[in-house]
């Protein structure tokens, strides 16, 4: 198997995991660029409401897809207190590394060198990224080593790993070339790579029209759409009483 090297017999062969990263909601550390017109703490709620959506979705539907789930948090501290309820069904690990880029890779790194493969890895800011979508990752990744999908922004919300890429994401994250560099690097790596159809996170303000159009049908059941209608925070023209 592909990356099992050094690792112990009883390691291998642990079949795929999904690492969920993930911030513990405080006020000023998550989803700054929606300030303004949120305030830190009602972007903090928003961010926490949307983690529990990605948690609570991802514990119904991945383990039917074989899939084991890591949540890798940040700070360290958060492990004891991630600051939302966590499925029982959730590992919980901090995550490791000076940016981004590392904290990915260092993710990545350690499921592997436990025998999972193949590893996903998923972030916490796209409530709508389902189990559909992590079924035709894993059904890529048979036969392609780097699976990533898309962002509007030029990012990404989802990375499947088959095998070990240590320097995948060594470059600069927070640009709108995100996923053009991170395909470049990946094929310097010698790796195969696909895309999924696109999808969307949220950062901005702007971003929450999107949220209200492709959640349809889906509404009633996400923590993060209820957070939004309690506190009138939609953008102008749309929201709850709205025409659809």
């Amino acid at each position: 198997m592909h990356g099992c090297e050094g690792v112990s017999a009883g390691a291998r062969g642990r079949g795929p995991l999904l690492v969920v990263l993930a911030k513990r909601p405080e006020p000023g550390r998550v989803k700054t660029r929606l300030c303004p017109p949120f305030t830190p703490e009602q972007a903090a709620g928003f961010y926490a409401a949307m983690l529990r959506d990605v948690l609570e979705t991802m514990a119904a539907e991945a383990p039917g897809l074989g899939l084991a789930l890591r949540l890798a948090v940040h700070p360290a501290e958060a492990v004891a207190d991630p600051g939302v309820p966590l499925p029982p069904v959730f590992e919980v690990v901090a995550q490791q590394g000076a940016d981004l880029s590392e904290r990915m890779d260092d993710a990545a790194r350690r499921a592997h060198a436990e025998g999972f493969a193949p590893v996903l890895l998923r972030g916490s800011d796209s409530p709508l990224l389902d189990g559909a979508s992590l079924g035709r990752a894993l059904d890529l990744l048979a036969h392609r080593d780097v699976v990533l999908g898309p962002d509007l922004d030029g990012g990404y919300n989802l990375v499947g790993l088959r095998r070990p890429l240590p320097g995948l994401f060594a470059h600069e994250m927070s640009t709108g070339r995100v996923l053009e560099d991170t395909c470049k690097r990946a094929r310097e790596l010698g790796a195969s790579v696909e895309l999924l159809p696109g999808g969307f996170d949220i950062d901005t303000f702007e971003d929450l029209r999107i949220l209200w159009t492709r959640s349809d049908g889906d509404r009633a059941r996400l923590h993060s759409c209820a957070y939004l209608d309690r506190h009138g925070l939609w953008p102008e023209r749309i929201g709850p009483n709205s025409p659809r």
